[in-house]
């Protein structure tokens, strides 16, 4: 079994090789689940903001998807592991018990086609071995729909929300522009947008005798992908800088 901390020693290697190699490993690496993310009021106002930059660039809304609208009769439906390297690992030692480099988020999504371009979709999501899951949705409304000439260009705003911590509060909300053009059977896109969020201490439940303050980190995106058809089915993988986090992302499901 691969072990990511080997991968992470091998500084030779870009960011985004290690960040590649390690969704791979720790997809096939079992996730510790019993831990949870209890002792955050044992975190500084220093420590506990590049905590809450952390957790708004892992739990902000990744579509990972092309520009182009679905259609009325369209669906995307998939599952998929986003792995986020961290800004800092002592803050996650310490409201953890475990240090973590990198945050592995797996998903199921669905996105549905709308008249007039416009498409909508939601999804659910989890930390394993934090107790963090969150939901999100997004709504994406095609400016350009895209031809054999031109690219498709769309717009998307989106939302997410913190469940299952007690001692905290977080939503994101996110705006995007990505433009993508289909090659065959392949397509790339890129996109830039903003992340905003909000992480809230719940003090009445946390153990620390030094009240935290709320973060609100704001962050720009910049992603880039590809998406692979294949019959109905569709495989993509996206690499993001969301402020000064990395991270990289796959799917894979059915997109018609």
């Amino acid at each position: 079994m691969v072990n990511p901390m080997i991968i992470r020693s091998n500084s030779r290697l870009p960011h985004y090789g290690l960040l590649a190699l390690a969704t791979f490993a720790l997809a096939l690496t079992p996730l510790d689940s019993r831990a949870d993310l209890d002792d955050v009021g044992a975190l500084t106002q220093a420590q506990f903001k590049p905590f809450a930059r952390d957790l708004v660039s892992a739990l902000s809304y990744k579509a990972i998807t092309p520009a182009e609208p679905l259609g009325i009769a369209g669906f995307d439906i998939g599952v998929g592991l986003s792995v986020i390297q961290t800004d800092t690992d002592l803050p996650w030692g310490i409201a953890l018990g475990s240090e973590k480099s990198y945050l592995a988020v797996p998903r199921i999504s669905l996105q549905k086609g709308l008249p007039f371009g416009v498409d909508v979709g939601g999804l659910y999501a989890t930390v394993p071995g934090t107790g963090i899951q969150f939901f999100g949705a997004e709504v994406k409304y095609a400016l350009v729909e895209g031809s054999v000439a031109l690219p498709a260009i769309a717009i998307r705003a989106a939302t997410t929300k913190l469940t299952g911590v007690d001692q905290l509060d977080l939503d994101t909300r996110s705006l995007e522009l990505t433009v993508s053009k289909g090659l065959l059977n392949v397509t790339p896109y890129a996109g830039v947008g903003k992340v905003w969020g909000d992480v809230t201490p719940q003090n009445s439940a946390l153990k620390g005798l030094v009240p935290l303050k709320r973060e609100s980190p704001d962050m720009a995106r910049v992603f880039a992908g590809l998406n692979f058809s294949i019959f109905l089915g569709s495989v993509a993988l996206e690499v993001e800088k969301t402020g000064d986090n990395l991270g990289v992302s796959t799917k894979i499901g059915l997109r018609f």
